[in-house]
């Protein structure tokens, strides 16, 4: 049925029916759009596209930043108060909407007053689908992040001190266990390592005893087969090792356990000492063989241990023996020279 002209409708229309001239003709307003004069325009937020009224994405994405950067700002000084540091947990509406505009003017977007202002009703409604409604004390309504919220926005030091006191009594007891593990794993460590290099030791003062055996059997036979003990441990061990008597009371305990090691005090130079002595008779014959047959191929690791035995002799017995070879020659050579002289002069008088 036809309405009647200069009669208005109940629905929102693009023209009247007194400018028109029919009521027919006239179009229902669009969602977000009304007829000013006549003709279409959109409310603010709105860009008119052809009939229609699209939302604006620059509004729309300032309106939610703006949302966040509130809900951040307003739930870290949430998070603050429950640190037990200075911040506020209630804002009234006003400061709301004065934080609104600041964070506003601090955007660079260059929108319009109309677009601002639409923005800060975005703003201000989201605020309030978000936050908690609550009163200060003189019962003005106020605004608050949601709890669990502001727990989020706590630095992570304030959420460590505070669970930590919360399990108090759980973090002392795993502390203890954790040390007492740490300490278990590190004695272990320590002893499996004592023990390895105890071990690389005693096989080191196996190859020198046995190398100075030989070497007093072949050739120097003035050299004595036994190293003192003390002397072993100065040439084996160094200054840091030296400190830790553990190591070398663990090299002893398998120096005893060998049977091919002999040790027995001996007085040297006006002191007693305890001296080492390689027994294995039979390895050592082998040994002087092998020796004997290619004496330009010994073995690499066995250079310290001659090297030791030589120095050891050197400073005894076989400078001793040398000399005494130096005196037997030069009696020898007075001897030969005596000699030629007298069956010459027997000669002579032969003739």
């Amino acid at each position: 049925m036809p309405r009647r002209p200069g009669r208005r409708s109940s629905v929102p229309v693009l023209c009247l029916a007194v400018l028109c001239g029919c009521a027919d003709s006239c179009e229902p307003c669009p969602e977000n759009g009304r007829c000013v004069d006549g003709k279409l325009e959109c409310v603010r937020g709105f860009k008119k596209y052809g009939n229609r009224c699209v939302e604006d994405g620059l509004l729309t994405r300032t309106a939610n930043k703006i949302a966040e950067l509130l809900q951040r700002r307003v739930c870290d000084e949430h998070a603050q108060a429950l640190c037990g540091q200075p911040g506020k947990i209630s804002f009234k509406q006003l400061d709301i909407s004065n934080m609104a505009d600041e964070l506003l003017s601090n955007d660079p977007a260059h929108l319009t007053a109309d677009g601002i202002q639409v923005v800060k009703d975005r703003v201000l409604q989201s605020a309030h689908g978000f936050f908690e409604t609550t009163s200060t004390d003189d019962e003005a309504e106020a605004f608050k992040c949601p709890d669990l919220v502001a727990e989020l926005h706590r630095p992570l030091d304030c959420q460590v001190r505070q669970w930590i006191a919360r399990n108090v009594v759980f973090v002392a007891t795993f502390s203890i266990l954790f040390a007492a593990l740490l300490r278990i794993l590190w004695s272990v460590y320590k002893r499996q390592a004592l023990s390895k290099r105890a071990e690389k030791i005693y096989e080191q003062v196996c190859e020198i005893l046995e190398e100075t055996a030989i070497n007093a059997k072949i050739g120097n036979s003035e050299c004595e087969p036994w190293v003192v003990t003390s002397w072993l441990r100065d040439h084996l061990l160094v200054t840091r090792e030296r400190r830790n008597a553990l190591l070398w009371k663990k090299v002893e305990e398998l120096i005893l356990e060998d049977s091919r090691i002999d040790q027995y005090p001996k007085v040297i130079k006006g002191e007693s000492k305890v001296v080492l002595e390689w027994q294995a008779s039979g390895s050592l014959s082998g040994k002087i063989k092998n020796m004997q047959g290619a004496p330009g191929k010994t073995r690499r690791s066995s250079v310290g241990a001659i090297r030791l035995a030589e120095e050891i002799c050197g400073s005894s017995s076989c400078s001793s023996s040398s000399k005494d070879k130096e005196q037997r020659s030069t009696r020898k050579e007075g001897t030969n020279a005596f000699m030629g002289i007298f069956l010459f002069d027997s000669k002579r008088d032969d003739i």
